[in-house]
């Protein structure tokens, strides 16, 4: 008979990093809403410089990229929490990736002040997803 702080995942353990990637996962999510928001223009914002179709002030490609993401994240903190491997592949390639989409926004004119809370997220997330106790809570 399995003890009750056994889980299902095959003698694994969430470590301190694994819960805090979730949480980071979460934020992250929550911050891609915000911007989903902002997009729409149901939040105020001070520019938006994009590409895609506007329409009634409203940046259509934007909200519906930042929408994405945000399902992706929220879905990556599921994944974590639940210990299964897939959650930390989409980690490390979701962190990957904003970092550099990040990077070229900033070459693109956006200040570095109005990205600065997700690129300390996904620098953190990512450092955290590499450590070698992180890697074996996920069986890598």
């Amino acid at each position: 008979m399995a003890s009750p702080s056994a889980d299902i995942s095959g003698g694994r353990h969430r470590t301190a990093a694994v819960v805090i990637l979730a949480a980071i996962a979460v934020i992250a999510g929550i911050w891609n809403v915000i911007d989903t928001l902002r997009y729409l223009g149901l939040i105020p914002i001070v520019e938006v410089m994009g590409f895609g179709l506007k329409l009634f002030n409203v940046n259509w490609l934007g909200a519906i990229l930042s929408g994405i993401v945000a399902l992706i994240w929220f879905s990556v903190a599921k994944q974590l929490w639940s210990l299964d491997e897939r959650g930390w592949l989409f980690v490390v390639l979701i962190a990957g990736f904003d970092l550099f989409f990040l990077l070229l926004s900033m070459i693109g004119g956006t200040p570095f002040q109005a990205i600065a809370p997700m690129v300390l997220l996904c620098a953190v997330a990512l450092l955290l997803a590499m450590l070698p106790g992180t890697k074996a809570a996920f069986g890598r």
